[in-house]
């Protein structure tokens, strides 16, 4: 399975829900990064460390795959 199929795959529940939080993780890290007023250094190297957390969780999250409707050949039983 490619990476393309893998995307595209049906993708469980329990992860559908942890890519939410990192779509929203990530999103928080990036407003705080862009706020446009002086923000202190720790809180925008914490920011910083929220977003990539966030982006990693939900790239894992979107690539793992339901194998009971995925319908690939290599995990059906003959």
């Amino acid at each position: 399975m490619n990476l393309v199929e893998r995307v595209k795959a049906p993708t469980p529940k329990f992860f559908k829900v942890l890519r939410n939080i990192g779509l929203t993780l990530a999103t928080i890290g990036g407003v705080i990064l862009t706020a446009p007023i002086a923000v202190p250094a720790g809180l925008v190297t914490i920011a910083g460390y929220v977003a990539l957390a966030g982006g990693v969780l939900t790239a894992v999250s979107q690539a793992t795959v339901d194998s009971e409707n995925a319908g690939d050949s290599e995990n059906e039983n003959p």
